[in-house]
């Protein structure tokens, strides 16, 4: 039982308004012109105090409000309504109760618990994590929730952009990352920062992205890292309602708010939704070792999923603990985070890390039907809100193409595996190439699932950038301090003959010629892509496929790469561009490839015409896209065999209109191997010599003047069908 007498707490004399105003919801604080009520839940404690502070790094609190469970506690919340607290002030929790692990609690009353509601979180230069791991009072090296007024923010009209994911191509991003490099030429202040990202909103407008999809920027603890490295990703979360402080340019946490809000506004009047990676499967508080900071300390055995013992934490997650996510508590209070999110902080939609710890039980066990899962998928809040799942976690687990219903997109581990191992040039993987074009309806052809539900990427935050992926064949994360024993083994990655940095012409060809062909393949696939950022530009982590603690130059953008890469990115400006203007239907609205692809059929060749190659040992296809409505054809070849092959190119007819035109051939250095539509080259003959480890895009228009010119380029055959259905 925690002791009540070792706090020195002023005595307190409740007024007529702490004994009758306060209420148990909302839970957090709750700011009004008299004062701030607070609430938090706590089924098992004993007592509750709030302690306030007038610094964030004061030795001691400034009072200490002992609540009376006769006054303030309503079945398990405990509230008071305190007058004059205004937006700004520090506060924490103390929570009385049992520390008996083997019962599954973990009470220390000696430990200041930040608010699981709190809007706001201040982190002092006195703060410790191992403090909070070790017995003993923590108040001056505890992290501080801070009570905020939400209602003062301009908006300015801001309203969701909803676009649809078929218009969408997603820029996985960290914010701090992205401007942190002193080759962002922004004022030192801002770098790093959600206002260094709206200096740099005319590149991703000039990129062609939709969506930015931010790493996550809850409230992080950054210590939770090897020793003398901080967090870097952010998948340490400490609070599930409150901005990440580090990335304001102020100290003040109501100010990091404002700043959050700014940065979003500013980038929907961009144009550019805003996707938050959320993490809502474990938290800072690690396993029995780690800190108590927040909800170990309130009601450990209510959060987290425990061993059969008690006395340890179920680990499902590789982080130490793992949140009881269809627990009643837990699954309001990650509900009430999303809708904060969404009608406070205008984001557009979120992307679950680990989401198949929604689907796990009280118990621990797999579910079929996830009560959490559901409740989001119908809540009205969220119902124009993009959902997308990491549809697995680490206690094996894997849900890609079953996850949730039809609202729910997945990012699809299949096609990034997939099209690596086909690029690298491993054998049978020509029908998995198919079925990953094809928007992968060997995973999404049920009933609540479609191609459209695929989140297609090559690369994330979580692995080797795409110039590694061309650059190294092993990992080297020397740096993180952990011999080299961290991140996977498994990267299907190909360093072209050399390890790491070379001066060899023939293999700096080859590199660049492959990151085309992946972004490509990504790009042209049926789904929705998404892009790591700075691959554009050939952003390089030095090997590193797991650098969750190095915020440092290994992880930031170099914004020297954009002239230095300049080629690249033009190719990936312009390839997004085809991407979400392909078609040439006039008027003033241009349609998407996605679009394009859901009413169009398909032929499958190989070097043959109608004649494919889906053997084991075949590493190239090619396929032609028709649809008169457009009045386009569109015939892709795609080599990744190590010596050049002559495909046979369906006969065109109408010779004055000019015939097939090039769109796209890797092998060319720029500016040739890509060109905008209206600017294609014309292609002569009956076929096309595609270099080896490369794609060719062509096209040919048939419709002049307004009038559908009969043409019969595509002959009938078995392995003609709609593109997005198989032939199998």
């Amino acid at each position: 039982m925690g002791n009540w007498h070792h706090v020195r707490a002023e005595p307190h004399k409740f007024t007529s308004q702490e004994r009758s105003v306060s209420h148990p919801y909302p839970l957090g604080p709750t700011v009004s012109p008299d004062g701030t009520n607070f609430s938090v839940f706590s089924a098992t404690a004993t007592g509750m105090e709030i302690v306030l502070f007038d610094h964030v790094d004061s030795l001691q609190p400034a009072r200490i409000i002992r609540l009376d469970p006769d006054l303030h506690r309503t079945s398990h919340y405990w509230h008071i309504f305190v007058p004059a607290i205004r937006s700004g002030q520090l506060y924490g929790y103390r929570a009385y109760g049992p520390d008996n692990p083997s019962s599954g609690h973990r009470f220390d009353s000696q430990k200041v618990l930040i608010d699981p509601y709190g809007k706001s979180v201040a982190v002092g230069k006195l703060y410790s994590r191992a403090a909070s791991s070790q017995p003993g009072n923590n108040a001056a090296s505890a992290m501080k929730t801070v009570v905020a007024d939400l209602s003062n923010f301009d908006w300015e009209g801001d309203r969701p952009l909803n676009r649809s994911f078929r218009e969408t191509v997603i820029y996985e991003m960290h914010v701090g990352g992205f401007t942190r490099h002193h080759a962002s030429g922004l004022d030192r202040v801002k770098r790093g920062t959600y206002l260094g990202v709206i200096e740099k909103i005319s590149y991703l407008q000039e990129l062609g992205i939709t969506a930015v999809e931010l790493l996550p920027i809850f409230q992080f603890d950054a210590q939770d890292a090897p020793p003398g490295l901080s967090n870097y990703w952010g998948y340490s979360p400490v609070s599930f309602f409150a901005p990440h402080l580090a990335y304001s340019t102020s100290s003040d946490p109501i100010a990091c708010l404002d700043e959050f809000r700014t940065m979003v506004k500013e980038l929907h009047r961009a144009g550019i939704e805003v996707i938050l990676d959320v993490v809502y499967n474990h938290t800072a508080e690690s396993d029995e070792h780690g800190p108590t900071l927040c909800f170990r300390g309130l009601e450990n055995s209510f959060y987290y999923l425990l061993n059969k013992d008690k006395s340890t934490y179920a680990n499902y997650t590789g982080a130490g603990n793992t949140l009881k996510a269809n627990h009643s508590v837990v699954k309001r209070l990650i509900l009430d985070s999303l809708r904060y999110w969404v009608s406070e902080m205008h984001v557009d939609g979120f992307r679950f890390d680990l989401a198949s710890i929604f689907s796990r039980s009280e118990s621990g066990e797999p579910m079929v039907n996830s009560p959490i899962v559901w409740e989001i998928d119908s809540d009205p809040v969220l119902a124009g809100t993009k959902l997308i799942a990491e549809a697995w976690d680490k206690g094996g687990l894997y849900q890609v193409g079953s996850f949730g219903q039809d609202k729910w997109k997945e990012w699809n581990g299949q096609f990034r595996d997939d099209i690596r191992c086909f690029v690298r040039g491993d054998p049978n993987t020509v029908l998995k190439l198919r079925e990953r074009l094809t928007g992968s309806l060997d995973l999404y052809r049920t009933a609540t699932h479609s191609p459209a539900q695929s989140i297609n990427f090559v690369t994330c935050h979580d692995g080797f950038t795409l110039n590694d992926l061309v650059s190294y064949n092993s990992k080297h994360n020397e740096a993180n301090h952990e011999l080299n024993r961290d991140g996977t083994d498994v990267n299907f990655s190909w360093n072209c003959g050399i390890e790491g940095p070379t001066n060899n012409a023939e293999i700096t060809i080859l590199r660049a010629q492959q990151m085309k062909n992946f972004f490509t393949l990504t790009l042209i696939s049926a789904g929705t892509p998404m892009i790591l950022m700075g691959d554009e530009v050939r952003r390089t982590q030095s090997g590193n496929n797991n650098p969750y603690c190095q915020d440092n130059e290994t992880s930031w953008f170099d914004w020297g790469l954009c002239a230095a890469n300049c080629d690249l990115l033009r190719f990936v400006q312009l390839m997004i561009r085809i991407r979400l203007n392909f078609g040439g239907r006039g008027g003033d609205r241009q349609e998407t490839l996605e679009e394009y692809l859901s009413r169009t059929r398909i032929e499958w060749h190989g070097v043959k015409l109608g004649k494919p190659d889906w053997n084991s040992n075949s590493h190239s296809i090619a396929f032609s896209l028709q649809d008169s409505s457009v009045g386009q054809v569109h015939y892709i070849a795609i080599n990744a065999y190590w010596k050049p092959l002559e495909f046979e190119l369906p006969p065109v007819t109408n010779e004055p209109n000019g015939g097939w035109l090039r769109l796209i051939d890797t092998s060319l250095p720029s500016p040739d191997d890509i060109v905008e539509e209206r600017n294609g080259i014309r292609v002569d003959g009956t076929s096309y010599a595609v270099n080896p480890r490369s794609i060719v895009i062509l096209y040919y228009n048939y419709i002049m003047n307004n009038h559908s010119i009969q043409i019969d380029c595509l002959p009938r055959s078995s392995e003609e069908e709609n593109f997005g259905e198989s032939t199998n």
